[in-house]
């Protein structure tokens, strides 16, 4: 049921086109030393262990997260908990001494096959570990679609939080996809994915990179 939505190009380009810069203000001061992100833990209906993976863009300007089995659906022959997936990922950020980063941009791609009268919804919080969370970033949907989406988070100007200088916390990002079939057919089922067999579906983390000052 579930389409690749980009295909062709080489892994180059792909990965070239998930990490197009958003703006040069939050990167003007990028560490230029490697930046490094391991998966501390993953969890939800939406992301088994293994089906979720994470690089960073070689500038140090962004971050991708790709999955592989990340898809909701609802209508003919589906279940109560096909209708909602979510993900929680920890990430185990390594950056260079003397630096802090927040997140100022999030760009979410996938495909979409609603039916007239259902809708989907992607929802999205991202915190750093023992900090308050964000609130939730809820984009709808609407049906009818078969194609791709694609919905951005941006932060406001002067509002991004930086992780404090010095500290090691995890970077949490929460996700939800889910499918309401609404006022649709009851013959057909409807989907919103967020998955991908290659890696031209992704969602990317922008970095808002500030100095620490001894």
């Amino acid at each position: 049921m579930f389409r690749t939505v980009f295909i062709g190009g080489t892994a180059v380009a792909l990965l070239a086109s998930a990490f197009a810069p958003s703006g040069g203000a939050q990167n003007a001061l990028k560490p230029t030393e490697p930046v490094t992100i391991k998966l501390a833990t993953v969890n939800g209906s939406g992301c088994r262990p293994g089906t979720a993976t994470v690089a960073v863009a070689p500038d140090n300007t962004a971050f991708t997260v790709t999955y592989s089995e990340y898809l909701a659906k609802a209508g003919k022959g589906t279940q109560l908990t096909d209708q909602r997936k979510n993900c929680q990922l920890a990430l185990d950020v390594h950056i260079p001494q003397g630096y802090t980063y927040g997140i100022a941009t999030a760009d979410y791609r996938g495909y979409a096959n609603l039916a007239k009268g259902a809708f989907g919804t992607q929802v999205a919080n991202y915190y750093f570990q023992g900090m308050s969370k964000t609130a939730h970033r809820k984009h709808r949907i609407n049906g009818p679609k078969d194609d791709n989406w694609q919905v951005t988070d941006r932060a406001p100007v002067g509002s991004v939080v930086h992780k404090a200088c010095g500290d090691r916390r995890n970077f949490n990002i929460n996700t939800e996809l889910r499918v309401d079939a609404g006022q649709a057919n009851p013959a057909t089922t409807s989907y919103i994915a967020m998955d991908s067999t290659d890696t031209s579906i992704t969602t990317t983390y922008h970095f808002s990179w500030k100095k620490c000052h001894k």
